[in-house]
């Protein structure tokens, strides 16, 4: 008998049942990037090809800071804009209209498109240059208490050497004729000068210093600061605890009582005029007076109550500017001024012959605010206190009425005989009831 061989069948296999799907395979291959990961930056129009990202320290931590140093239109800082951690974003980037690349031979090459996993983004806005030269003006070593003039002019050659020279780009920069002048001029308006020669020698002035941060505060805080600090550094600093009165209408005296004192000889009317009577309470106070006890000549049915909310304090416009000016000068001296010197400058601040501001208004309007926020604090507490009383005497009594019951089981099974309470243990699963046996056939 001839032997015949087996072939494999060709046919595709039949997908067993609960095996998970074949992975779609993609057409396009993405190459892996190599290097540091890249970051988006929003640079200004008015920056050249010449400008260069630069190291500089910070003006307010001396820390190493990346800038962006443009010849023509000047100094740039970075703000990163990020978002927040639970909603990761990543940015699609593909060239504009009118961006088309060609290769060597002519012909147009695909739009290149990329993806950048970093949904950050950095955005260039420009900076003032003498935030950067006034860690070298601010003598750190000088008391508070110092006078000024115990500061010496010196030149500004002399002041750059001041600043941190390691990991800094700030020689560099000022090998550029346009940006040392910049620079100069700027440090021209918050310091004394004095000419030796033909060099021009700088001592800070802190009064000029501080009408230059007063005047950019009030720039900033015009039209209303960003919502985000308008919101949380104005609005709610500024909003007073609403308090709420009762106005209570005293009941009118009954017909039959008016008419028995009218035969006594009396004249009453048979109503009785209405008094007002007005506290100061909260809301939570007026929600407490509807479950009080409602005892005749005692209390006031809630019907009679109403309640008012009392005027609460408004800030007024001019209140509302200088809160806004304090709150851009804090920003200022927070970000951009050495603690040595914010310090100081929010204390001249306050004074009116040093700043010519007059922080009264708002400094009256604050007080005010403290005290209507202290009487809200006490009024809640008692509010708090009294609605606990109610609660706690229905938990002592609901804890009296189950002690009561368990005496009461505990008495009635005490007076069982032994025979019932054996009894009640055999098991009568499957037996008839008494009953039973005497129904009526």
């Amino acid at each position: 008998m001839a032997r015949t061989r087996s072939t494999k069948s060709t046919a595709p296999k039949k997908q067993t049942a609960g095996a998970p799907p074949p992975e779609p395979v993609s057409q396009y291959t993405l190459e892996s990037r190599q290097g540091p990961p890249q970051h988006v930056f929003i640079l200004p129009k008015a920056a050249t090809p010449e400008a260069r990202a630069v190291t500089l320290p910070h003006p307010r931590s001396g820390c190493p800071s990346r800038y962006l140093f443009c010849p023509e239109s000047g100094i740039y800082e970075f703000t990163k804009f990020s978002a927040p951690k639970h909603a990761p974003t990543s940015w699609l980037i593909e060239p504009g209209p009118g961006s088309d690349e060609n290769d060597l031979d002519g012909e147009k090459k695909p739009p290149r498109t990329e993806v950048i996993s970093n949904g950050a983004m950095y955005v260039a806005t420009r900076i003032d240059p003498l935030f950067l030269v006034l860690p070298a003006l601010v003598d750190v070593k000088i008391d508070k208490k110092s006078d000024e003039k115990k500061r010496l002019f010196l030149c500004s050659d002399d002041h750059f050497d001041k600043l941190p020279q390691q990991n800094s780009h700030f020689s560099d920069m000022l090998r550029c004729d346009a940006i040392r002048t910049l620079i100069e001029s700027r440090m021209e308006a918050i310091c004394d000068t004095v000419d030796a020669g033909d060099e021009k020698m700088f001592r800070l002035s802190e009064k000029k210093l501080l009408a230059i941060l007063i005047e950019k505060a009030r720039q900033m805080g015009e039209g209303g600061l960003p919502p985000s600090m308008e919101e949380k550094f104005v609005t709610k600093a500024l909003e007073a605890p609403v308090l709420l009165s009762r106005n209570v209408a005293m009941p009118s005296q009954p017909q039959s009582k008016a008419e028995d004192t009218a035969d006594a000889g009396n004249s009453t009317p048979g109503t009785g005029a209405s008094t007002s009577l007005t506290t100061p309470v909260t809301e939570s106070d007026s929600l407490l007076e509807s479950h009080a006890s409602t005892a005749p000549t005692s209390f006031i049915d809630e019907a009679d109550g109403v309640d008012i909310a009392s005027a609460a304090l408004q800030a007024s416009p001019d209140v509302i500017a200088l809160q806004r000016l304090r709150v851009a000068f804090d920003f200022l001296c927070s970000r951009y001024i050495p603690s040595a010197a914010a310090d100081l400058l929010r204390t001249q601040l306050a004074q009116v012959e040093e700043s010519s501001v007059d922080f009264a208004p708002l400094n009256k309007y604050m007080a005010s605010l403290a005290e209507r926020r202290a009487e809200a604090v006490a009024a809640s507490s008692v509010a708090d206190y009294s609605s606990k009383r109610p609660r706690d005497e229905e938990q002592d009594e609901l804890r009296q009425e189950k002690k009561r019951k368990l005496e009461e089981e505990k008495k009635r099974k005490a007076n069982q005989s032994r025979g019932v309470r054996d009894l009640k243990k055999v098991n009568t699963s499957g037996m008839m009831k008494l009953s039973h046996f005497f129904k009526a056939k």
